[in-house]
C-alpha cells in the first residue's frame, strides 16, 4: 500500500502533463474580402484579443484581410461549407434574401446614434435570426462597415440633379442600384480594384463606397470631389460556420457568443475613429463638402415602397421607433 499511493499519483501526475503538453491552441481563420484598413479588421482584432483573454491558450487566430482567401461570394460560401472557420463580410450577407435588403435603402438611419439604437431596440436580435435562419451559418457579432458616400471626377453633390448623367461604380443590391438611377445617374459594374484605373480613365465618373474604401484604394489622388451623401448604412457580420462552431465545447460557444456580443460598443466607437482619420488625412487632396439630405430622401421615397411591397415592414417599424 505504501507503494501504491505514490506510484498512483506520480501516473497521474504524468498523465495530466502529457495531456497539458499535447493541448495545442487550435487555429481559426478570420478571413474578410477588405483590407486591413476597414474597421471589419479592428473588429476581427477585438474578438480575438478578448477570446484569448476569455480563453487563454485555446486558440490561436489568423486574420487573413484583403481577399487572400477569397472574394466575399467565396468567403460566404467557404463559411457555409465548413471549409474555413470564420468570416467578416458587409454587403454580400443582405443579397442573401430580400428582407435584409433593407440596409440598401436610402438614408435609412439619420447617424451612427440612431443605427446604435435600433439595434439596440431589436433589429440586431431580428437580423441575426433572419440570416441564421437562410444563411446557414452562425452570426457571432453585427457591427459596422459604414455610411457610404460618393466621390467623383466631375463635380461635387450636393442634390439630387448634380448625380445626373454621371457613371457611378456601384456595389450591393438592385434597391441600391435603382436609387441611383431614380438621381439620373448611371451604375456601372467594375471590380472594386480596378475602380482607381477606371476613374482614371474616365470609364467611370465616380464610385459610392465606404470611407475607409476610397482611402485605402487612394481614390482621392484621381478624382476632385468626395460628397458626405451618407446614402446607405452597411452593417458588417462576423460569422463563424455551422461546423466550426458545433465543434466547440459549450463553455467555448458561449464566451465566443458572449465576447460577439460584448465587444459590440467598441466595434462602433473603433470604426467611427477610423472613419474620422480618413476624412482628416484625404482633407486637402480632395473637396470634400456636405449634402442636402433631405432633397435626397424626397428624390428617392419610392424605395421604400417597393422595398416594403416585397418584404414588408417589420425591420422599418424597429428603425422609425429608434429614430422617436
Amino acid at each position: 500500500m505504501k507503494l501504491f499511493k505514490p506510484t498512483a499519483i506520480s501516473a497521474a501526475v504524468l498523465v495530466a502533463t502529457s495531456t497539458l503538453a499535447l493541448a495545442e491552441p487550435r487555429e481559426v481563420r478570420i478571413a474578410s474580402h477588405v483590407s486591413s484598413f476597414s474597421p471589419l479588421h479592428a473588429q476581427s482584432e477585438l474578438f480575438a484579443a478578448e477570446i484569448e483573454k476569455r480563453l487563454p491558450g485555446q486558440f490561436e487566430f489568423k486574420l487573413f484581410p484583403g481577399g487572400q482567401l477569397g472574394k466575399e461570394r467565396d468567403l460566404m460560401t467557404s463559411v457555409q461549407a465548413g471549409s474555413i472557420e470564420m468570416i467578416n463580410v458587409a454587403s454580400g450577407v443582405l443579397k442573401l434574401d430580400r428582407k435584409l435588403g433593407v440596409f440598401d435603402l436610402p438614408w435609412l438611419f439619420v447617424d451612427r446614434d440612431h443605427v446604435r439604437q435600433a439595434m439596440a431596440n431589436g433589429l440586431q436580435d431580428a437580423i441575426r435570426a433572419r440570416v441564421e435562419d437562410v444563411g446557414n451559418m452562425k452570426v457571432i457579432g453585427i457591427y459596422e462597415n459604414g455610411f457610404r458616400h460618393v466621390i467623383n471626377t466631375e463635380r461635387p453633390v450636393a442634390e439630387p440633379f448634380d448625380l445626373e448623367g454621371l457613371k457611378i461604380r456601384i456595389s450591393g443590391g438592385k434597391f441600391r442600384q435603382q436609387v441611383f438611377q431614380q438621381m439620373g445617374a448611371t451604375p456601372q459594374k467594375v471590380s472594386w480594384g480596378e475602380t482607381f484605373t477606371a476613374l482614371q480613365a474616365g470609364v467611370v465618373d465616380g464610385a459610392e463606397a465606404a470611407t475607409y474604401g476610397f482611402y485605402e484604394q487612394k481614390h482621392f489622388e484621381v478624382a476632385r470631389y468626395l460628397s458626405l451623401t451618407s446614402h446607405v448604412y452597411t452593417p458588417s457580420f462576423l460569422l463563424a460556420s455551422n461546423a466550426f462552431f458545433d465543434s466547440l465545447t459549450p463553455e467555448q460557444q458561449a464566451v465566443f457568443v458572449e465576447v460577439g456580443q460584448a465587444i459590440t460598443d467598441q466595434a462602433y466607437e473603433v470604426s467611427a475613429a477610423l472613419e474620422a482619420q480618413y476624412f482628416a488625412e484625404m482633407e486637402g487632396k480632395l473637396a470634400i463638402n456636405e449634402v442636402d439630405l433631405s432633397a435626397f430622401r424626397d428624390a428617392t421615397a419610392s424605395s421604400y415602397d417597393d422595398y416594403i411591397d416585397a418584404a414588408g415592414d417589420e425591420y422599418l417599424a424597429i428603425i422609425r421607433a429608434a429614430a422617436k
